[in-house]
């Protein structure tokens, strides 16, 4: 009835007591996860929301937290073999198979030959003739496998002679054309010319490249004039103080360096009314020719870069 309504409250519910919750038998239920205890907010215990809180914030440390990182390990890049290691290694590969093959044919026939238990006193003409016919398509097998092999073990062979071949052909093209161009020193046996100082007049550049021609049609491979490397494009000009080769002064005493056959060399230089006889008549300079062994030259000259000429295809 309105009358009997308390203050603060409906009949039958305490609205004060939060603690705990009762059944029908009047005893407190227990509390669990889905129904929680909420505590009353008089300061003294935070309630479960604030510690739910204050789980979620440690639990957020704890993963900023940084640990330690696994090394990578990468891992390296097998060398790659070369030409001759991979042709070996084919090579070898190749006869092994041969020779087991071989091995287990020779096995095979021996076991066959020795086999006391067989009996083919007692194998009828269909058995025999079977196994004749296997025993023939085995062996055929094998033979024609090895024919196989024995041509690849060939073809292996003269692939790796054609590369060696092919390598050794352009090292020594290399070598040849480095001292044509003048890229590479070069040593040998020829001649060292030295010219004096001249004592009637000073040496014109057209007698010193006569020289040099001199010196090529008596078959000189490579020469060398004081620092200066003879190529095909070399000149020789003169200037008030002096010869110039290559755009380098040359200074007296003047010496040539030849490679090539000593005695056509010497022979090219002391020839009667030559270039050695006009020297040392019309200039007055003192011309010696010394034979050698070995005759190193060392100048060099850049490869030159051609503008117009092409290699054709």
């Amino acid at each position: 009835m309105p009358g009997d309504e308390h203050d603060g409250g409906v009949d039958g519910l305490d609205l004060h007591d939060g603690d705990a919750r009762r059944d029908g038998t009047g005893e407190p239920e227990p509390l669990t996860a889905e129904h929680p205890r909420v505590g009353r907010d008089d300061g003294s215990q935070p309630g479960l929301p604030g510690r739910i809180v204050s789980q979620h914030s440690r639990d957020k440390a704890n993963d900023r937290t940084k640990t330690g990182a696994f090394p990578v390990v990468r891992k390296r890049k097998p060398k790659a073999l070369s030409s001759n290691a991979r042709s070996l290694k084919a090579r070898f590969g190749t006869g092994l198979l041969i020779a087991v093959l071989c091995a287990l044919l020779a096995y095979a026939y021996v076991i066959q030959i020795n086999n006391k238990d067989m009996t083919y006193e007692t194998l009828t003409e269909t058995e025999l003739t079977r196994l004749i016919s296997e025993t023939s398509t085995q062996v055929e097998r094998l033979e024609q496998r090895k024919s196989e092999l024995t041509n690849q073990l060939k073809s292996l062979e003269d692939a790796a002679d054609k590369e060696e071949q092919a390598q050794r052909i352009a090292q020594e093209n290399e070598e040849t054309s480095g001292i044509l161009s003048g890229r590479l020193p070069a040593q040998g046996k020829g001649v060292v010319i030295r010219i004096s100082r001249p004592q009637k007049a000073p040496i014109d550049a057209a007698t010193m490249f006569n020289l040099i021609e001199e010196l090529r049609n008596g078959g000189a491979e490579v020469i060398q004039i004081d620092n200066v490397r003879v190529v095909t494009s070399t000149y020789v000009s003169e200037t008030s103080s002096g010869l110039v080769c290559d755009g380098q002064a040359l200074a007296t005493p003047y010496v040539i360096k030849a490679i090539g056959d000593p005695s056509n060399l010497a022979n090219a230089v002391n020839i009667a009314g030559g270039v050695g006889s006009r020297l040392t008549v019309k200039y007055g300079a003192n011309v010696t020719v010394e034979t050698s062994d070995d005759v190193k030259i060392t100048a060099t000259q850049p490869v030159m870069k051609y503008k117009y000429a092409t290699i054709v295809e």
